[in-house]
């Protein structure tokens, strides 16, 4: 099976050909922003961190930010820092030049403000942009996609059609020889028995069960119960009843495939086969993780329906609910409400989910990128200090 995408000098498919202008904290956030609007081409990564963090917090910002410049998706990178944070740019340049591609750095306390700052950013960033435009897509195997699943508003649909329908998407994709990474841990707790019994070793399953605890124990040092949150009053309004009705829909989406790993939050992925990665229920957090270890593109099933996308990956919207479909048909790219009324099956439904998906990994756009998507926000661990 075989895709168009961009061959990166490191052998890295990307689907898509983004110049990256990633913020190292919240402090150049509004420079990233003004540099990006004068640009085509070119994505704003920004965030509200980057700076009095500490410890493992800081690490996995840091690491974050890396995943997101190294992706794939990505061309070239321009960073630009305050210059006093505690993300330090300079790291973020060496941890993502070992992929080959262009890396520029912009000090705004450096270049005298944040006008002059922007002015240079602007014409840093046409340069990039230049570069990148002279890359073309070339037929690759589809063995070289990473795939992210999530979901969110979800309702009763979720589990009985959309979720399965992933389900069957990724199984195609692992047989195929590519990658899937099922995430959100909240949403496995009353299912992480299940889904351990598919890890390929007593490890994996261990990794499993220990991130779902550690989850909970988070929640409990917190002085709440996760259950005052999950389901979410959306989830409930759609006739989602417990968080573990919620988990036994949610884990559909892993299809049938062993599971071969757990990663931490956007930690790079470099196997293949279907995987865990360890993220947030909230979907903006929890798909900036998968893209930042390495997926370039996701697939988000959604029963009440979200506008949500991402900065540098495709998403594409599956539901299953018909009054969803109809009432947001700007926002969603697959309807599977067919199943409900026996005109289709889970595995037609997957058969033609995944021919979209290969015809948005070659170029196809997404309704979240043709609408302007581009949510981005990053797990925080601890408090600011």
């Amino acid at each position: 099976m075989k895709i168009k995408g961009y061959v990166r000098e490191n052998g890295a498919v990307g689907i898509r050909n983004h110049v990256a202008i990633i913020a190292a904290s919240v402090c150049s956030g509004q420079v990233v922003n003004a540099i990006s609007s004068q640009v085509e081409g070119t994505v704003p990564i920004t965030h509200q961190h980057g700076c009095s963090q500490i410890g493992k917090d800081l690490i996995q910002t840091e690491r974050v930010l890396v995943g997101l410049g190294k992706n794939p998706n990505v061309a070239a990178v321009l960073v630009v820092a305050l210059g006093c944070e505690g993300v330090v740019a300079e790291k973020l340049v060496e941890g993502i030049k070992g992929t080959g591609k262009p890396v520029e750095t912009l000090i705004i306390q450096q270049e005298g403000g944040s006008l002059k700052c922007t002015e240079k950013g602007v014409r840093v960033a046409k340069e990039l942009v230049e570069k990148a435009a002279s890359a073309k897509r070339t037929e690759v195997d589809i063995s070289e996609l990473i795939l992210g699943m999530e979901c969110g508003g979800s309702d009763t649909t979720s589990g009985i059609a959309s979720n399965p329908v992933v389900g069957k998407v990724s199984d195609l994709l692992v047989a195929d020889g590519g990658t899937s990474i099922l995430s959100e841990t909240t949403e496995v707790i009353g299912a992480e028995h299940i889904l351990a019994r598919r890890a390929v070793n007593e490890e994996v399953a261990n990794d499993l069960l220990r991130a779902v605890k550690e989850c909970e124990q988070r929640a409990i040092s917190c002085g709440v119960d996760l259950r005052e949150g999950q389901p979410t009053p959306g989830n409930k309004a759609g006739g989602i009843t417990t968080i573990e009705e919620k988990s036994l829909g949610c884990i559909y989406k892993a299809g049938t495939a062993d599971l071969q790993g757990v990663l931490q939050y956007g930690e790079e992925i470099k196997g293949k086969g279907m995987y865990f990665m360890d993220t947030p229920g909230q979907d903006i957090e929890s798909i900036t993780g998968m893209v930042a270890g390495g997926a370039q593109i996701v697939i988000f099933t959604t029963g009440r329906g979200t506008p949500t996308g991402c900065p540098i990956a495709p998403v594409i919207k599956v539901s299953g609910n018909p009054e969803t479909c109809k009432n947001m048909a700007d926002n969603i790219d697959i309807c599977v409400a067919d199943i409900l009324e026996g005109k289709e099956t889970i595995d037609s439904m997957g058969e033609k989910a995944y021919k979209f998906l290969q015809e948005v990994a070659s170029g196809k756009l997404t309704k979240a990128e043709i609408n302007g998507n581009r949510e981005m926000a990053i797990y925080r661990i601890a408090s600011t200090f």
